[in-house]
């Protein structure tokens, strides 16, 4: 069996440079890869174009490598949680690309299945089907998205064992299994890292076929993006 184990975040983000395009994981602040993005920022790689539902929030998440100017493109569904996000955006700071949600996921998911294109019917009508082609099946009017081509993705899961074999918890199965092997080499860091074999088969969610790089993070915040507390009585 092979041993996709690297002993570091920084071997894990080996070939990674200026330039790249890259798959994370995570919504909103759940489930993000958050040693691979604060080594990112410690690495200084820029021109990134980035391949994730939002952006995190200001201060966390990909919000670090948009405080030190290190994305030159996002591709997205949601932008509201950011405020930097926000004002790059709208002073042409940073090349945005927003797509419907359910359309990023599936783009993410024909990557990964090795589909170079499908045809849905969201968006069409809108400014998002411009310049794409449209085709009209049973009666409704489709556009033709292409699937991702991106180097790197970059996961977070709960578990994961030495053959690169994943277990997702909770909402952290949001973006994080469809980008399992939708780029070039996918790297997945994990909670708890096990001996291959350690795993239930029947509760893994990706099999180690789809990663390449696994490796154990640590001191992970899981921080809330929006805390609501009831008042006293």
């Amino acid at each position: 069996m092979i041993n996709k184990k690297v002993n570091s975040v920084q071997d894990a983000l080996q070939g990674i440079e200026d330039n790249m395009t890259i798959m994370l994981g995570g919504f909103g602040l759940c489930g993000i890869p958050e040693n691979s993005i604060a080594e990112l920022v410690k690495k200084g790689t820029k021109n990134l174009t980035c391949i994730s539902n939002n952006a995190g929030v200001d201060d966390f998440g990909l919000g670090l490598l948009l405080q030190q100017k290190q994305i030159k493109k996002m591709i997205s569904s949601y932008v509201g949680e950011n405020a930097e996000f926000e004002r790059q955006m709208l002073s042409g700071e940073l090349e945005v690309e927003l797509i419907p949600q359910g359309t990023l996921a599936e783009r993410c998911r024909a990557a990964q299945s090795g589909i170079p294109a499908f045809f849905t019917p969201a968006g069409y009508g809108t400014e998002v089907a411009i310049g794409k082609e449209v085709r009209e099946f049973n009666g409704k009017m489709h556009v033709m998205e292409h699937a991702f081509k991106a180097d790197f993705s970059i996961v977070k899961a709960w578990k994961g064992d030495e053959a690169g074999n994943l277990i997702f918890k909770g909402t952290a199965r949001n973006f994080n299994p469809s980008m399992c092997g939708a780029g070039k080499i996918t790297i997945a860091e994990v909670e708890e890292l096990l001996p291959a074999g350690s795993l239930n088969p029947n509760e893994i969610h990706i099999p180690g076929i789809l990663i390449q790089r696994i490796f154990q993070g640590e001191k992970f915040e899981k921080r809330i993006e929006q805390r609501t507390t009831r008042s006293k009585m």
